[in-house]
């Protein structure tokens, strides 16, 4: 994957996945949380199989290697099912501050695990530095006091979740898969809408107590297409681009832009101290990404590298995860 198309990838991916929260707090007045997400994972599975029907062939969705099936269960059973499922859960008590708090630890967690689980997974010291400014960057968007006003049993939700995605990202990476991150998707949502279903019925959730109004069907749809299918398409492809660690800072971007899309459709203030935060977010960001492509690189990407390679984002191979 190019430099481009991953920075493509990336920013489709933070945009559909930061409307998540927005969606699904919208949703969850309106729907049981498990339910919510097994109608979502319908939705998204659906999508996928046409697109998979006209893109993709019976070999390529054919799993032939053990890593395959490691793959397809990381993807459907961690990345997508469990960890959103502790998401809507966790979602139910708490604010979307600390969501987004305790969400943006997804990236430390996957370079601790990747440094145990992968060759050449250490960090280096300014990655650190860049993944803890922008850390504390998520904090002061959230607001400190955000992360005492949470259920204690919501924040351990959440909590779970991030390292669900975190180990899940970090599995798909370990167990090098020949399907495509397209076609482990179109295996992983629909495993994902199975496990979400069967959770729903054995916590007990009824389809009477739903109310689908225009919110929740809209909210369906949304988090079912947007960021159930196209997000995950683009974020599995950035994982096998540019692997777990780089993809997973993604999540830094996600509660700015959930952030943004409250305060345009849901009419939540965004003052001085958000914009602050976002601040300190780019500027962690802004560390990992320069640190990760060096000068070099960060030339090409602008289109001024030097010797007639100003159109040639990766005239250098990418550096080992």
């Amino acid at each position: 994957m190019s430099r481009r198309r991953s920075l493509a990838a990336f920013a489709v991916t933070a945009l559909l996945f930061g409307g998540t929260f927005v969606a699904a707090k919208a949703g969850l007045e309106q729907l049981p949380p498990l339910l919510f997400l097994a109608l979502r994972f319908d939705l998204g599975a659906a999508v996928l199989a046409g697109y998979a029907a006209v893109r993709l062939s019976r070999s390529e969705l054919r799993p032939e290697t053990v890593g395959d099936v490691i793959g397809i269960l990381a993807t459907g059973g961690l990345v997508v099912g469990l960890t959103n499922a502790l998401l809507f859960l966790g979602q139910q008590t708490t604010t979307s501050g600390v969501a987004a708090i305790v969400f943006s630890l997804n990236p430390i967690l996957t370079v601790a695990i990747a440094a145990w689980v992968l060759p050449n997974g250490r960090p280096t010291f300014l990655g650190v530095v860049g993944t803890l400014l922008g850390l504390a960057g998520i904090v002061v968007v959230a607001g400190p006091e955000a992360a005492l006003t949470g259920d204690a049993g919501g924040v351990l939700l959440l909590a779970a979740g991030a390292v669900s995605i975190a180990v899940g990202t970090v599995l798909l990476r370990w167990a090098e898969p020949t399907l495509s991150s397209t076609a482990r998707t179109v295996w992983g949502v629909p495993l994902a809408a199975l496990l979400s279903h069967a959770a729903s019925v054995a916590a007990g959730e009824s389809v009477a107590a739903a109310t689908f109004g225009p919110t929740a069907l809209l909210a369906v749809a949304y988090v079912g297409v947007g960021s159930g299918a196209v997000a995950y398409l683009a974020y599995f492809a950035l994982i096998d681009g540019v692997g777990p660690q780089r993809a997973n800072l993604v999540f830094y971007v996600v509660p700015l832009v959930s952030t943004v899309g409250g305060w345009a459709l849901l009419g939540e203030s965004v003052g001085t101290t958000t914009l602050v935060g976002f601040g300190v977010v780019a500027a962690g960001f802004s560390i990992v990404l320069a640190d990760d492509l060096g000068a070099d690189g960060l030339r090409r990407l602008v289109g001024r590298g030097s010797g007639g390679t100003e159109n040639a984002p990766d005239a250098d191979p990418p550096r080992a995860d």
